[in-house]
């Protein structure tokens, strides 16, 4: 059994400390835990110290080769002594990974990242509801306090697409839950700006609304690549399923989609054919969240 002396008086980037790290990370032990947090405190300080001596000058009469490597080394120790203290960063990390916190490791909240959708199309987002950052919806599955705020907060809104459009209220609300991971991802703005966009709808050029540009991933030929779109943005969530079912409703590509889906996989399955996203396990994602209880 490591304890936190065996590894917090090493240097922070010392091999052997890295070594013993793995090992206290393979005892998901709550004391191993507070022991690797500390270290990538420790990690991320010396980080921050090194982007500080980049941006100033280090071209002075008494620098060199070797001034270098002593100023490295005490970053690196001088690091391991401010994480030693905490910076608040360390007991951040043990609450969202801690088991019996109620954020789990699966859901420790990243900065967002929307859609996989192609231009002036919908974006799918890599969200937590269907790609591991939460738990696996479907049959069966157990629901979160998450997916049932979000059931609540948005089946009214919904209910009014689905009447005014003839789209099921269910096929919307498990779009929605997809491309928003149940409203914790929703597109904002590389600025901040809320778009209340809830199905990754890119703004194309018949769009005269609002927009927010945003980073979102896109799968060329099944390969992953990050890029800046810009996305439509509503007044509201009943603005954005209306939107979206106004957007299906108008678009051609759509219109067999709609005609034939008499089942969640069909609704799925349509969607990914007609194009809605770049995403190659999309219909897969969708029509597990559609076959969700929470959806019944």
């Amino acid at each position: 059994m490591l304890n936190r002396a065996d590894i917090s008086n090493t240097l922070a980037a010392d091999s052997q400390g890295v070594a013993r790290l793995r090992q206290a990370a393979q005892q998901n032990s709550p004391q191993a835990l507070r022991t690797v947090a500390h270290q990538f405190e420790a990690l991320f300080t010396e980080m921050m110290l090194k982007s500080m001596r980049d941006a100033t000058p280090q071209d002075g009469v008494f620098d060199n080769d070797q001034t270098r490597l002593y100023t490295s080394m005490l970053d690196q120790q001088l690091s391991q002594n401010l994480a030693n203290k905490g910076i608040g960063l360390a007991d951040m990390l043990v609450r969202q990974l801690s088991p019996s916190s109620p954020h789990p490791a699966g859901r420790f909240v990243l900065p967002h990242s929307p859609g996989t959708g192609t231009a002036a199309q919908p974006a799918a987002q890599d969200s937590p509801a269907v790609s591991g950052g939460a738990p696996a919806t479907g049959p069966g599955a157990p629901t979160s306090g998450r997916e049932h705020a979000f059931m609540k907060a948005m089946h009214t809104h919904a209910e009014a697409a689905s009447r005014a459009s003839g789209i099921p209220a269910r096929f919307m609300l498990g779009q929605a839950a997809l491309e928003s991971g149940w409203g914790s991802k929703e597109v904002v703005g590389t600025d901040g700006t809320r778009s209340h966009n809830l199905f990754g709808i890119k703004a194309g050029a018949d769009w005269h609304g609002k927009t927010v540009k945003a980073v979102t991933t896109e799968y060329v030929n099944g390969v992953a690549q990050k890029r800046v779109a810009t996305f439509r943005a509503y007044n509201s969530y009943a603005d954005s399923f209306n939107d979206y079912a106004s957007f299906l409703r108008s678009n051609p590509r759509y219109r067999q989609v709609l005609a034939g889906a008499q089942s969640p996989e069909q609704f799925a399955r349509g969607l990914q054919q007609a194009g809605y996203a770049t995403d190659p396990h999309y219909a897969d994602k969708l029509g597990r969240i559609l076959s969700s209880p929470i959806l019944a």
